[in-house]
């Protein structure tokens, strides 16, 4: 089993960009798919982006297409997801999720990290 912990959340003004990190352990990064999932309150758990084992290959929700980038550099055993042009509906807890499978449901993953607040002020 892998273990993830996300970094790199915080505070920022619309318009503001962050970037979160994803470090895994236990096992190796790259005999996964990972997936980048965020929760409002109130509200369930969204896809936000994934991207293959290789990095070769990665597709977005259409709420974040053109504004977030995922990437992973599998030598750090670590994912990012680097999200510009920040809006305020963009204000969730943001996971990664590692998983062997292609999808974009979260059931489909089986590691989650505790998830870090990304907040974004009008």
């Amino acid at each position: 089993q892998v273990q993830l912990v996300e970094s790199g959340g915080g505070l920022v003004q619309a318009g503001g960009s962050l970037r979160l990190s994803c470090e895994a352990s236990g096992r190796t990064l790259s005999s996964y798919r990972m997936g980048w999932f965020r929760q409002a309150p109130g509200k369930e758990r969204e896809f936000v982006a994934r991207i293959s084992r290789s990095g070769d290959t990665t597709d977005y929700a259409d709420s974040v297409k053109g504004r977030f980038a995922i990437s992973r550099d599998n030598a750090k055993n670590t994912v990012y997801l680097q999200m510009n042009s920040l809006k305020p509906e963009d204000t969730a807890v943001y996971y990664c999720a590692a998983t062997i499978n292609w999808s974009v449901a979260p059931t489909a993953y089986h590691s989650w990290g505790q998830g870090t607040q990304v907040t974004v002020s009008s």
